[in-house]
């Protein structure tokens, strides 16, 4: 029996390439499991612990990429090992996996490199990208919840002594933490200590 598994890192990503993919292979929808918004993390993926699960012997777990079913060799090797405990296969789009093939070792430790690989610069240029939008000021974070004017009222209420953190909360109907954000924010801004 053929199982399929799918995965995109983010919320932008879309599954239906890889879920038409995996139904050109012939896997049945109602045996594809799926993950999303996973990044490069292992821990958080309950569609690949159930398709393992999933596994008996004889069947085979496919993948179109193998980048969707590991982004670094250690865990592709490590997830290869529990197909394989599990007395199952492995295929990679149409390619079949023979691990005891020493050109299918090869091959495949040559992909699961070149996914590391770019994995590793997709990062880095995303780190590049954050550190010129931060040094060109265009990356702030949130925006403020209240604007300049409220602001400096919720400012100089705080400094008057006229109300307390948790009545200027409910005031300006923001959370505490808020009201101590922009108190920092806005001393900052005119070059007061906090």
């Amino acid at each position: 029996m053929l199982i399929g598994y799918a995965r995109v890192s983010t919320e932008r990503q879309d599954l239906a390439a890889q879920l038409k993919g995996l139904a050109d292979l012939g896997v049945d929808r109602a045996r594809i499991y799926t993950d999303k918004r996973t990044g490069r993390s292992m821990k958080n993926r309950p569609g690949l612990t159930q398709a393992i699960a999933a596994l008996r012997p004889d069947d085979v777990l496919v993948v179109t990429k193998l980048d969707r079913l590991a982004r670094s060799v250690p865990d592709a090797r490590d997830l290869v090992g529990q197909v394989y405990d599990k007395g199952a296969a492995l295929q990679l789009g149409s390619s079949l996996h023979d691990p005891e093939d020493p050109v299918g070792k090869f091959l495949f430790n040559a992909l699961a490199m070149v996914a590391e690989f770019e994995s590793d610069l997709n990062r880095q240029r995303t780190m590049e990208g954050l550190a010129i939008a931060r040094a060109q000021g265009r990356l702030n974070g949130k925006p403020p919840k209240l604007n300049e004017r409220r602001t400096k009222k919720l400012l100089q209420d705080y400094e008057a002594g006229t109300a307390t953190v948790g009545q200027l909360a409910e005031d300006y109907n923001v959370s505490r933490a808020t009201v101590y954000r922009t108190i920092k924010r806005a001393r900052a801004s005119e070059g007061t200590a906090p």
